[in-house]
């Protein structure tokens, strides 16, 4: 018996007609106007087929009403109509083509049959299972620092302040000839500071060293009011977010949104006698802190503090001395210390940050008192002075760099494809490796399996559903619908043929005309 692939037909044969009853096609068609050798074609009486078009202008023989729901109007077969959509495929399909599919790491993962015939590949799943539990371990460890950047995580450290005055006293009158120098007698005076761990990182390049102004969010120098007079006896220096007015002569220093951080402070001044200063240093606390009311303080025994740790405290002492209500869960009933501060025997709890906005203020200014000495065999005068400071976690820098870091991502997703597509190859391989061991092994129950595969297929692509039970049988095929369906076969390449030979009549004809 001779089969026919109906899935790749020649160019000049057609594709498997459908049945005018909307079964499947049987592999006694063939194409090319051949029928092969079968009961149903040995039975057949050919000399009962008629050539011409079938009767009824393309319809049943009289007293015959076939069911045609296997035909379209214009002569075409589901089949034929199912392959002409999908010539033309739909645009969102094409989108949906361009857009390419995200991998997931079940794609990764060798089916157990190639694991049994490459043993060697066992050693691949393990490294998948590794990656499994690093890529877990990771995201955890990913979780936790995001976490951690989110709490303020401040060291204190000790932050030393060197004070240091030079006096330059007064030069002699020049004489004829020579360029004049300084005459008026004159005292210079430096603020500086550094970190005690700075010499570690002057040692290593790679660690950034911490400005001193950064420390700071405003610093005033006040000298003696008699000396200099009230309107030059202060200097200061402010953290603002825009430059203010400055009036001509003015030794005020101002921070601009341009201006950099910097390692010291210096003041020059003329003098000849010691002169007693003050020096008011503001720290710029990361996040803000405020200092509390005397009686608030004294309640909860803070001085300095941020605004959370102040309400989580006050809550505290709150639920230490049971004075939420109990019917009322939303309210606090004060105590005579809280009457004092809230001047209210009862508050909401939802008030307590607006009641606690008049009790908060700036917190107070170190305060140091230098004398610039101008006296003294050593021109320069040294004083040393040790604050604490809060600085930010020397890994949250670290933390920030690794989540932040794209190139080991870029480089793992470069990778992942590569993998993808590798085992992709593989399982590709595989299929078509099964595909011809099967037809190596019994060639004849390959082809029989293989075309009630496809016969399966064709079902699907044409959706017309039959009845695999009753078409195997021989007598399905003797029915009054079978001699219509080959009428109807044999016309469609009987038209078919005329029309190829007309074309070719045609362009010979022109070629004998030229």
């Amino acid at each position: 018996m001779q089969h026919q692939r109906f899935s790749s037909p020649g160019p000049h044969v057609p594709r498997y007609q459908t049945p005018s009853y909307g079964g499947t096609p049987r592999p006694g068609f063939v194409g090319g106007g051949q029928m092969a050798q079968s009961p149903m074609g040995a039975r057949m009486s050919m000399g009962q087929t008629s050539m011409g078009p079938p009767s009824g202008a393309m319809g049943p023989p009289q007293g015959m009403q076939p069911h045609y729901s296997g035909m379209h109007r214009s002569g075409m077969s589901n089949m034929q109509a199912a392959m002409e959509r999908k010539r033309m495929p739909d645009p969102r399909a094409l989108h949906q083509m361009k857009v390419k599919k995200r991998k997931k790491m079940a794609d990764k993962i060798l089916s157990q049959r190639v694991r049994d015939l490459v043993p060697e590949s066992q050693a691949y799943m393990d490294l998948l299972s590794f990656e499994r539990k690093l890529d877990s371990t990771i995201m955890r460890k990913r979780l936790d620092i995001q976490e951690a950047l989110k709490r303020p995580n401040k060291h204190k450290k000790k932050l030393r302040i060197f004070i240091s005055n030079t006096f330059y006293p007064a030069k002699p009158e020049p004489e004829a000839g020579k360029e004049p120098e300084e005459s008026v007698s004159s005292w210079e005076l430096r603020v500086e500071g550094r970190l005690l761990d700075d010499n570690a990182k002057a040692n290593d390049p790679s660690k950034q060293k911490r400005k001193f102004s950064s420390f700071f969010k405003s610093l005033v120098i006040e000298l003696d009011k008699e000396l200099y007079g009230p309107d030059n006896h202060l200097v200061e220096w402010h953290r603002s977010a825009s430059e203010p007015m400055v009036k001509p002569g003015d030794k005020n220093w101002h921070r601009t949104p341009t201006t950099q951080e910097t390692d010291g402070f210096q003041v020059k001044r003329p003098g000849d006698q010691n002169v007693k200063c003050t020096l008011l240093l503001m720290l710029d606390y990361q996040p803000s802190q405020f200092k509390l009311d005397p009686r608030l303080a004294r309640v909860l025994g803070i001085h300095t503090q941020t605004r959370p740790v102040i309400i989580n405290a006050l809550w505290q002492y709150i639920k230490t001395h049971q004075l939420q209500d109990s019917s009322e869960r939303e309210y606090i009933n004060c105590d005579k210390y809280l009457q004092q501060i809230f001047e209210a025997p009862r508050i909401r709890f939802s008030e307590i940050p607006q009641r606690l906005h008049p009790l908060l203020m700036p917190p107070d200014p170190i305060v140091i008192t230098h004398i610039i000495s101008v006296e003294g065999s050593e021109s320069k005068k040294t004083a040393c002075y040790d604050i604490d400071v809060e600085v930010d976690d020397t890994l949250k820098q670290q933390m920030n760099n690794f989540l932040l870091s794209t190139h080991s991502q870029q480089e793992i997703g470069n990778l992942d494809a590569r993998i993808h597509d590798t085992v992709e190859t593989i399982n590709t391989l595989k299929t078509s490796r099964d595909f011809f061991l099967g037809f190596a092994k019994d060639p004849q129950e390959f082809i029989n399996n293989w075309l009630v595969s496809q016969t399966r297929d064709l079902k699907v692509m044409t959706d017309v559903a039959g009845n695999p039970e009753e078409e195997r049988k021989a007598d399905f095929y003797h029915q009054p619908w079978a001699q219509e369906a080959v009428c109807r076969y044999f016309y469609g390449k009987v038209q078919q043929r005329r029309i190829e030979l007309e074309q070719a009549l045609a362009m010979g004809s022109k070629k004998f005309n030229n």
